[in-house]
């Protein structure tokens, strides 16, 4: 509804300058005899219109629509794997949660040592992750892909376990083993704000997984 108003307020000074003009126009032409008095307001009217209709026209250039969101196709869900430390599933629970109401992130998945340890918002139909090209590139390089528009990447197909509909995915790699993935319900969702908060969860993630997961304690890293 917010989206619909800004357009309609971006949208009025075109209408009002169009209306403008043509009430000129015609008011031009039934009048029988044109005083200087009035060609002068009419020049002023008219200059007045055009300025209008071009600060609409800017406005719809520098305030581009935003992306249409989709509602995702799945159930909305939160599942953990039962066999992790209680450590692990309170940071998992917290992270995700941050995720979901900080961005515009609507599915999470995340996937280390072989194994899903977390499925949360709407889910796939797919509980299992298979690393694909882009997964396996994004752990050997250690650097995050953001597919702004997943329709547009035929690799798409290896993101089977997100909803099939999703529109954007963020791949954050967790240490050398693991990934954070995310799915939004638009394209070209993320800033690079939400990119930056998204790269420190997974860091945090990561410490996390290194105490807990490897048998190694918080005093020893």
């Amino acid at each position: 509804m917010a989206r619909d108003n800004n357009q309609v307020l971006k949208s009025l000074p075109i209408v009002v300058g169009a209306l403008g003009g043509t009430l000129l126009f015609v008011n031009r032409i039934l009048t029988p005899e044109l005083a200087d008095s009035q060609a002068r307001s009419d020049a002023l009217g008219i200059l007045l219109s055009a300025l209008l209709i071009f600060t609409g026209l800017l406005w719809q250039q520098v305030q581009p629509r935003s992306p249409e969101a989709v509602e995702l196709i799945g159930k909305e869900g939160f599942e953990l794997a039962p066999d992790l430390p209680e450590a692990v599933k309170t940071e998992l629970a917290w992270a995700s949660l941050m995720l979901l109401t900080n961005t515009a992130t609507r599915t999470v998945v995340v996937w280390d040592r072989g194994k899903v340890l977390l499925r949360r918002g709407i889910l796939g139909d797919n509980p299992e992750v298979k690393p694909g090209a882009i997964l396996q590139r994004v752990i050997d390089k250690q650097k995050p892909v953001y597919l702004v528009d997943l329709k547009l990447y035929p690799g798409r197909i290896e993101f089977d376990y997100l909803p099939r509909n999703t529109q954007g995915v963020i791949c954050q790699p967790i240490g050398k083993r693991g990934v954070l993935v995310l799915g939004a319900n638009a394209p070209r969702s993320y800033t690079q704000q939400d990119e930056n908060w998204i790269a420190g969860i997974a860091d945090k993630l990561d410490v996390c997984f290194s105490c807990y997961l490897n048998d190694v304690t918080p005093a020893e890293i």
